[in-house]
C-alpha cells in the first residue's frame, strides 16, 4: 500500500529524505569497503622479486613484488549505487560497462591492490550489489 500525502510538496520532501538516507548508506558502505580493503591488503606479504636490466647488467630487488593495477566493477552502472559512485567521483564508467573504482593505494604492488579490490567487491556483494574485482600487470 502506497503512502498517502496531503500535497505534492509533502511527497517530494519525503522522497528527498529517503534519497538522502539511501546516499548516506552508500557512503557508509563505500567507506567500510575501503577500510576492509586496506586492512586485508596490509596483512599480506607480496612475493619479492628481482629484476635484471640487460642494458646495464644490474639486478634490482623489488620487495613489493610485481607492479600492476586493480579495480572493482559494480554492475550495472545505471543502478542507484552505480550512478551515485560515478556522480560523486568515486568511480568512472567502465569500458566494458559498470562503474569502475580504481585502487590507487599501495604504491605499485599488484598483490596488495588485488587484495584490496577483492575485499571491496566482496563487501559490495554482501550488501546486495553485483560487483567483482579485476587486475592487470604493468
Amino acid at each position: 500500500m502506497e503512502k498517502q500525502y496531503n500535497s505534492l510538496r509533502e511527497k517530494i520532501a519525503a522522497e528527498k529524505q529517503e534519497r538522502a538516507k539511501l546516499y548516506e548508506n552508500f557512503a557508509q558502505l563505500l567507506a567500510r569497503a575501503h577500510r576492509e580493503g586496506f586492512a586485508k591488503a596490509e596483512m599480506i606479504t607480496p612475493p619479492e622479486m628481482c629484476v635484471h636490466d640487460p642494458a646495464t647488467g644490474k639486478v634490482y630487488h623489488v620487495s613489493e613484488g610485481a607492479c600492476g593495477f586493480a579495480w572493482v566493477t559494480v554492475k550495472p552502472a545505471n543502478s542507484s549505487f552505480g550512478r551515485w559512485l560515478i556522480k560523486n567521483g568515486h568511480a568512472r564508467k567502465g569500458y566494458y560497462g559498470g562503474a569502475e573504482i580504481w585502487i590507487s593505494a599501495h604504491g605499485q604492488s599488484m598483490a596488495r591492490k588485488e587484495t584490496h579490490a577483492y575485499a571491496m567487491a566482496q563487501a559490495f556483494r554482501e550488501a546486495g550489489f553485483a560487483a567483482f574485482s579485476g587486475s592487470r600487470m604493468d
